[in-house]
């Protein structure tokens, strides 16, 4: 099945349907597992470990041993940091060097990108933007544009084939809009954006990156 891209112009007014690389847009690239795997490998991969706690060797007592061992009619027992004992020592909880990252192969992750961008472009949740005509950093010329192709009141990602310091600097401070350059296009990103406006030749850009 050939899958088409919507092209429109920066008022909003619909050129043409590119048909889109059949080796990125095909169901067979569809695979919901892999595509779960990547996303819970990007999830990992910026988790930061924050919760800490001490062991018995870091927290500030004396290492004595709180009473004999035996004819005390009590059970035996250690020093004051032992982790059995309340609000000391901890055994088996938190620390802030555990690594919590993941890997994938390649083929895989590229995979699951192909299959995530098949899914968008089936519910045609993506199109794309033949120019952007601005040549001055401006919040309104960038929302101006996003509100005429009838983007405004969806959470878009806006795919640029490179880095564009007029594009960026007009996107960042649009609520619910976010930019990202072309190679770094990943799952996450795609999933959580309604919508995902390709500027220029950013598809050339992904098929030039991704399908070689």
């Amino acid at each position: 099945m050939w899958y088409k891209l919507p092209l429109y112009d920066a008022n909003g007014k619909k050129l043409k349907d590119i048909n889109l690389n059949e080796v990125i847009f095909n169901d067979q690239n569809i695979n919901n597992d892999l595509i779960h795997e990547f996303v819970v490998m990007q999830l990992a991969n910026v988790r930061n470990a924050i919760a800490h706690t001490k062991t018995r060797a870091e927290v500030n007592l004396s290492g004595r041993k709180l009473f004999r061992q035996k004819w005390t009619g009590r059970a035996r027992v250690g020093d004051a940091g032992s982790p059995i004992r309340r609000h000391w020592g901890v055994a088996f909880w938190p620390r802030n060097n555990r690594n919590f990252s993941k890997a994938m192969p390649q083929k895989m992750r590229i995979k699951a990108l192909f299959g995530t961008l098949t899914l968008k472009a089936r519910d045609w949740e993506m199109l794309g933007l033949d120019k952007y005509p601005f040549e001055e950093i401006k919040t309104k010329n960038a929302y101006d544009v996003i509100s005429k192709l009838g983007l405004a009141d969806s959470k878009v990602l806006v795919v640029i084939p490179q880095s564009d310091e007029v594009l960026m600097k007009s996107l960042r401070n649009i609520p619910n809009v976010k930019y990202i350059l072309a190679n770094y296009l990943n799952p996450y990103d795609l999933l959580t954006h309604k919508k995902v406006l390709f500027v220029q030749d950013a598809l050339e850009k992904v098929e030039e990156v991704f399908a070689k």
